[in-house]
């Protein structure tokens, strides 16, 4: 804080007015992320269950500023927090999943199948800070990526090409492309063919 700052907010406090300088400023700053709120609530409560994809990604796009790629599927159900996000071509994204672009970027690549439940947050915060400081860092999920149902991947986790991820595992650390994981904390338990030429066209009616 500069020295400028400081004696404003001395001068505030021997007026006695900065208990109520503090609760404009609350106010404004809260009022100020109204919209964008506003926005993403209407998805996650109301867009998410409409049963058409092609009007929630209509809405994820248009509204949210969400890029997805062409013949993606969004799943009835998902939760977007923040819109940091951007979607790959030909991926899927399973009913119920959480994914978080708040204060870092989440980037799914193209033909990634994101199985139903699983959480991809790049939040958090700082165990040993003593006012639970928030902490942020990117997520990446390359092409040909399989996430399993339940699975959890945590804030600055790179998940290669080709790797999965298998169902109720949690990643903590990078995953080597075509690389197999499992557990919590996830470890890796074997390989993947690297011959992996499939397209993801997943286009089902009023789901």
């Amino acid at each position: 804080m500069s020295a400028v700052k400081i004696r404003v907010k001395e001068l505030f406090g021997t007026l006695g007015l900065l208990p109520t300088v503090d609760a404009i400023y609350g106010n404004a700053h809260q009022l100020a992320q109204l919209p964008d709120a506003t926005r993403q609530y209407l998805y996650n409560h109301w867009i998410t269950h409409v049963p058409s994809n092609r009007a929630r990604l209509a809405y994820l796009r248009a509204v949210l500023g969400v890029p997805i790629g062409e013949h993606s599927f969004v799943h009835m159900g998902c939760f977007f927090a923040g819109t940091e996000i951007s979607i790959g071509h030909h991926t899927v994204i399973g009913r119920q999943c959480t994914l978080s672009g708040a204060g870092a970027t989440l980037t799914i690549g193209n033909n990634v199948s994101i199985t139903a439940r699983a959480y991809v947050f790049t939040a958090s915060h700082d165990v040993n800070s003593p006012d639970f400081a928030s902490t942020h860092s990117d997520v990446t999920i390359d092409d040909h990526a399989w996430i399993g149902a339940g699975a959890m991947i945590m804030p600055g986790v790179h998940v290669g090409r080709g790797a999965v991820l298998g169902a109720m595992a949690t990643a903590t650390k990078d995953l080597p492309e075509f690389s197999i994981w499992a557990g919590v904390p996830a470890r890796q338990i074997g390989t993947r063919s690297r011959d992996l030429a499939y397209t993801l066209r997943y286009e089902p009616y009023l789901a």
